[in-house]
């Protein structure tokens, strides 16, 4: 699988209301459906949500859930100063269409972290951790914001 950009270089914004987010690292996914593969082996109620999905290791289904994964957070990326518009459908797609558990966001943001630092362990500093927290904390947040 091609590598997925999850950062652009130079990349700056506030992607919370507390204040400005370093430059984020340069760093990819190899694979982009390592974390939801992660996310439906660690936490087995989130496969709920894909009866209709081969989840068996190397799925075609889970690939391409990955890849969707990935390009929404390249979206989200490219648009950290306004969040809530880039994602928008995608925050209404999951709150009123497929009502997704909210808690889930952040089981899947625990597991593309782990990924991160799995892949790219001389990368994965503090500073990075946390910044990268913040931002999957920021996008959990605009797709959870539809619930309310």
């Amino acid at each position: 699988a091609p590598n997925v950009p999850l950062w652009a270089p130079g990349t700056r914004g506030s992607a919370t209301p507390r204040g400005p987010c370093p430059a984020p690292p340069r760093l990819t996914v190899a694979r982009p459906p390592l974390p939801p593969a992660r996310t439906f082996c660690c936490f087995p109620t989130t496969k709920t949500y894909f009866p209709h999905f081969d989840l068996s290791h190397g799925s075609a289904q889970v690939k391409a859930h990955g890849q969707k994964v990935a390009d929404a957070l390249t979206q989200a990326v490219a648009h950290i100063d306004d969040l809530p518009n880039a994602l928008s459908a995608l925050s209404d797609l999951h709150a009123y269409k497929l009502r997704v558990d909210p808690v889930n966001f952040k089981l899947l943001s625990h597991c593309l972290l782990v990924t991160l630092a799995c892949h790219h362990p001389a990368e994965f500093t503090p500073a990075v951790h946390a910044s990268l927290d913040k931002f999957f904390s920021a996008v959990s947040t605009v797709l959870t914001s539809k619930y309310r």
